[in-house]
């Protein structure tokens, strides 16, 4: 049986959070397990995170993809939640199709997920109507989000905005301060808290503390784009606090 993988990643030029993150999960992985991953990114080039710089990085992407099917990844993900949504209602899917379309096309195909999609299908797992999120972007890249997930006929009941453009400065937002920001959201009637809505907003070491103290579903994009890493994979879906969704049980192999 396959132990050692190939992860890679399509990241924007100036997200340095995602190559943090998702390393740090799957190598906390229990011992047992017995893998190896190692990570290969190739960079879409955006600096602000406006609707217009998104648009021209997204283009990049199925380069990206290409690329990364060179090295003969087992997975690519991508990642900048942002980056799909920007594109409009139901992107993700078109995306994931079209990337690993390109790695079909250079012989090497791949599972592709989208942190985006990942997110998505991270609150269609938790059966989660009625979430509360925490977002870095401007309120009008915030409301973007808010549309596309009220699209999948999930509803945002509360929201926090950070209104921060500069992508590096997002990476550097203290994450110690997002247990604070969410105690000032109505989680009462939530079935679940998005803790960081951006893969670039820093927010792993807080995300089973929020889960402890809220006392309901708490992840990321990042975390959701860990487990469909685990899923495309084939393995258990574990990985040790990080939250009740890569607790193992959602879909245990």
């Amino acid at each position: 049986m396959k132990n050692d993988f190939r992860v890679g990643l399509i990241v924007p030029s100036s997200n340095v959070t995602m190559e943090t993150e998702i390393p740090a999960m799957l190598q906390a992985r229990p011992d047992h397990y017995a893998e190896s991953f190692t990570f290969h990114s190739s960079r879409m080039r955006m600096q602000s995170v406006t609707q217009e710089e998104l648009a021209r990085m997204d283009e990049q992407s199925e380069d990206c993809a290409t690329l990364l099917s060179d090295a003969r990844c087992d997975v690519l993900a991508y990642a900048c939640l942002i980056g799909i949504m920007a594109q409009g209602p139901g992107y993700h899917e078109e995306s994931e199709a079209t990337l690993r379309q390109r790695t079909v096309e250079n012989d090497a195909e791949a599972p592709v997920v989208t942190s985006a999609g990942a997110l998505v299908r991270a609150l269609e797992r938790l059966e989660a109507e009625n979430v509360v999120l925490i977002a870095p972007y401007m309120e009008a890249l915030t409301q973007t989000v808010i549309e596309y997930f009220e699209d999948t006929g999930v509803e945002v009941i509360d929201y926090e905005t950070l209104e921060c453009p500069d992508n590096l400065e997002v990476a550097q937002l203290d994450q110690r301060n997002l247990l604070t920001i969410a105690e000032d959201l109505d989680t009462e009637n939530a079935d679940a808290l998005v803790l960081s809505s951006c893969v670039q907003m820093p927010s792993l070491a807080s995300i089973q503390a929020a889960e402890d103290k809220f006392g309901l579903p708490v992840f990321s994009a990042a975390t959701a784009t860990t487990y469909e890493i685990l899923d495309q994979l084939n393995l258990s879906t574990q990985v040790a606090g990080a939250g009740r969704l890569l607790s193992g049980g959602m879909n245990e192999r």
